[in-house]
């Protein structure tokens, strides 16, 4: 009988320790990544360019595909699906937009299947200062904020272990495409 014990005690003690993992959180443990860079073009500009969907691709690294409305700056309420690869993943998300104030805000809120949130995201546009501490209506300073909760313990201990660093790295690299492609001389 002391030869079952210890294989039962282990069977229990593993199913403790997956069922604290995927339970969900009962506090927020929120993340988010802030990025800005300054783009020598109108915040009108940039703002028409980062709200409509069909752009992401060509900037994020992470965006594979956008279907839906994809050809206009998308207004409030109006949804996207964007397929997209993080790690060795691939996933689709539904942005519904929840603020467009052109040219200064805009900001989409997603959702995964199952009816999860994914996060939100929020870009604020300014004129950028000169040198002599006074806005250029010629350039923008462009700032990305990339909100989201982890839902469980085990995404909470992925999320430390790697995943925000790896979202705040791909975030960085969004922001140089963006700016390298809308300064580019034929840019869009």
């Amino acid at each position: 009988m002391l030869r079952f014990r210890k294989p039962v005690w282990g069977l229990i003690f593993a199913a403790l320790t997956v069922a604290l993992l995927l339970v969900p959180l009962p506090w927020a443990d929120r993340t988010s990544i802030h990025d800005e860079v300054v783009i020598a073009r109108t915040p009108a500009e940039v703002f028409d360019y980062i709200a409509t969907p069909q752009h992401w691709p060509a900037w994020y690294p992470a965006s594979g595909a956008v279907a839906g409305a994809t050809d206009h700056p998308l207004g409030p309420g109006e949804r996207v699906a964007e397929s997209f690869v993080a790690g060795e993943r691939s996933a689709v998300v539904i942005w519904t937009v929840t603020i467009s104030q052109r040219p200064r805000l805009w900001a989409i809120a997603g959702d995964v299947p199952g009816g999860r949130r994914a996060g939100t995201i929020t870009y604020k546009l300014t004129p950028a200062m000169t040198p002599s501490l006074t806005p250029s209506a010629e350039s923008t300073r462009f700032e990305r904020e990339f909100s989201y909760q982890s839902p469980t313990l085990l995404f909470a201990l992925i999320n430390r272990l790697m995943l925000r660093s790896r979202l705040q790295s791909e975030s960085g690299e969004a922001l140089r495409r963006l700016k390298a492609r809308l300064e580019a001389p034929q840019a869009p």
